[in-house]
């Protein structure tokens, strides 16, 4: 009998049970399969998108091949489709392809989409900008993260205030955005400026892209945590996972009728 695992499919079962197409007690019997697997080394959530709307996304980082191979193999027998697989090195991304697990893998921020299905229709206008080139696998993570869960999104790289013109030469496209992810290292300053140009949030985040004073982004921390425009709101240093997710429900919020 097959779990259920996310809102598309309770809906359906739930439908079937109003049709009369399916006894209730067999409806209740599906919605109560275990909502996690136990592999030992992790329980794997198959009930997160019923939950949350999403997947659960696999954390690569500080897991064994072997382990993340399981958990993949795991999620797909339980009908998983487009699971994000975070920090993964290329050495990681090749032995999964090895064990026969489908993944299109991104070298630059170290980021897979494994178990490809069929894609979501991107929605919404969500802008990634980027001080620098050397910030360009954190916006990736941001940028890819939030297009696997389906939001429509523009790349605009090497922005920062160092050359305030190359950002105003796309204040067109800033202004339609309904969410911007800032990047930034060295003094963080780009989110502060891109909130003062725009009326939609702006969602910072500090690398550690930067010198010694820098102290691996908490310099760029501290200036975006201090902005002095408003709507910025800031997520951890490197995290363009967490930015990205972010802002994909913002730009799934309803708009003013």
């Amino acid at each position: 009998m097959k779990p259920v695992n996310n809102k598309e499919e309770t809906l359906a079962l739930l439908r079937q049970v109003a049709e009369g197409r399916v006894d209730p007690q067999a409806a209740l019997a599906r919605l109560r399969l275990v909502p996690f697997s136990d592999l030992g080394y992790a329980k794997v959530d198959h009930h997160r998108a019923l939950r949350q709307g999403v997947g659960e996304v696999v954390y690569g980082r500080g897991k064994t091949k072997e382990q993340v191979a399981g958990i993949l193999q795991n999620l797909a027998e339980n009908g998983a489709r487009n699971v994000l697989v975070t920090r993964i090195a290329p050495d990681v991304a090749g032995y999964l392809a090895g064990q026969g697990v489908a993944l299109h893998y991104h070298p630059i921020p170290q980021l897979g989409v494994a178990l490809p299905g069929d894609a979501p229709p991107a929605v919404g206008h969500v802008v990634v900008a980027s001080g620098g080139t050397s910030d360009m696998a954190v916006c990736e993570e941001a940028a890819l993260t939030a297009e696997t869960l389906g939001s429509c999104v523009t790349r605009l790289y090497d922005v920062g205030v160092a050359g305030l013109h190359r950002l105003l030469a796309h204040l067109e496209t800033l202004t339609q955005a309904r969410v911007i992810i800032a990047v930034a290292g060295m003094e963080g300053a780009l989110a502060s400026v891109l909130a003062g140009l725009v009326d939609c949030p702006v969602i910072a985040v500090p690398t550690s892209v930067g010198y010694g004073a820098s102290f691996g982004g908490l310099a760029a921390l501290l200036s975006m945590l201090n902005a002095c425009a408003g709507g910025v709101s800031v997520v951890n240093i490197d995290n363009g996972f967490g930015a990205g997710f972010l802002a994909d429900r913002i730009n799934r919020m309803p708009g003013p009728d």
